[in-house]
């Protein structure tokens, strides 16, 4: 169904972001070659590459040999010192010029008419956040396996999960090419119209490394005005990375991090999340006035209209622990 979808002709121009830290050379460049012969040119305004600070030696010189190729539609920005994800990010956005900005992780493998769907939904309603399906691409075999339907969510730990899509979401005359309303995203990949990501406060600058930025950014949008929807007809292949270097270092951003998002935006019910993880209580969040002021600019609405409006199930989930 998806193949007999037509998109208008004019469409908002994207710069996709690409940040990498040490990421492997032959994933890095199938992402950028996947997205350089997929995407029509007259809708890529450029990629924006963020290099944080890589060690390995075939991220310098040899890439920048190979990018030669692309020459003029590539920005390649190397950060002074080591970011992490969300900063850097922010540093690739900020030297955007497209009309919308495409996250995109470094290891990724973009599909036919990827994101077509994605622009056309944000020419419709410049307040929607729009995701592909994620699909996965093995890590051992490289081989493109597509994925199930299926939308954002998290628990009360915080933890991000894919849960099934209802029903009622596929039926109709669109059927299972009709967006999917998504209470959470990933975060790895996403669209959002440049202006609104400025308007909306971008990412939350004081959150270190990564984790926990994709729940906040998505709390924010469905309780500030915003909506965050799934694509079916748009679709990404995704390596799962199986290992992570620094495990410490990560666990302590991302607790981190989700205590700021949990000061700023679950009002009384941060408590379902310290019954949880009592420790939690203790642990210093830093300051978090200027988001708190933020919330306040952007008249955003409270997080029990985000659980009886978009989440109704994890409000079902409270009692449980």
């Amino acid at each position: 169904m998806c193949r007999k979808k037509h998109y208008p002709a004019r469409l908002p121009t994207a710069s996709i972001i690409i940040c990498f830290y040490n990421e492997e050379f032959n994933a890095l460049f199938r992402t950028v070659s996947s997205v350089m012969m997929l995407t029509p040119h007259r809708i890529l305004e450029e990629i924006i590459l963020v290099d944080d600070m890589s060690e390995f030696d075939d991220l310098k010189e040899k890439l920048d040999y190979h990018l030669e190729i692309f020459r003029g539609k590539i920005k390649l920005i190397r950060t002074k010192k080591r970011e992490g994800l969300i900063r850097a990010r922010l540093i690739g956005a900020s030297r955007a010029s497209g009309d919308v900005l495409v996250f995109l992780d470094s290891h990724c493998e973009v599909n036919k008419v990827w994101l077509e769907p994605l622009l056309a939904a944000i020419r419709e309603d410049h307040r929607m956040v729009v995701c592909p399906v994620i699909d996965v691409i093995d890590s051992r075999t490289l081989e493109y396996q597509p994925s199930p339907l299926v939308r954002g969510a998290f628990n009360w730990k915080l933890q991000f999960k894919w849960d099934t899509v209802f029903p009622y979401e596929v039926e109709g005359l669109e059927g299972t090419t009709r967006p999917i309303r998504s209470p959470v995203m990933a975060g790895g990949i996403f669209a959002m119209k440049r202006h609104y990501f400025n308007e909306l406060g971008q990412y939350d600058k004081g959150m270190n490394f990564w984790g926990g930025e994709n729940l906040e950014l998505s709390l924010r949008i469905w309780m500030c005005g915003g909506q965050l929807f799934i694509l079916p007809c748009s679709r990404v292949g995704h390596i799962n990375k199986q290992h992570i270097i620094n495990q410490t270092g990560v666990t302590r951003a991302v607790t981190y991090n989700n205590l700021r998002l949990v000061h700023v935006w679950l009002d009384e019910y941060k408590e379902q999340v310290f019954l949880r993880r009592p420790s939690l209580r203790s642990i210093p969040y830093g300051n978090i006035s200027e988001r708190v002021a933020l919330r306040k600019q952007l008249g955003c609405k409270s997080f029990q209209w985000y659980l009886e409006t978009v989440f109704p199930e994890l409000e079902d989930s409270k009692d449980s622990h």
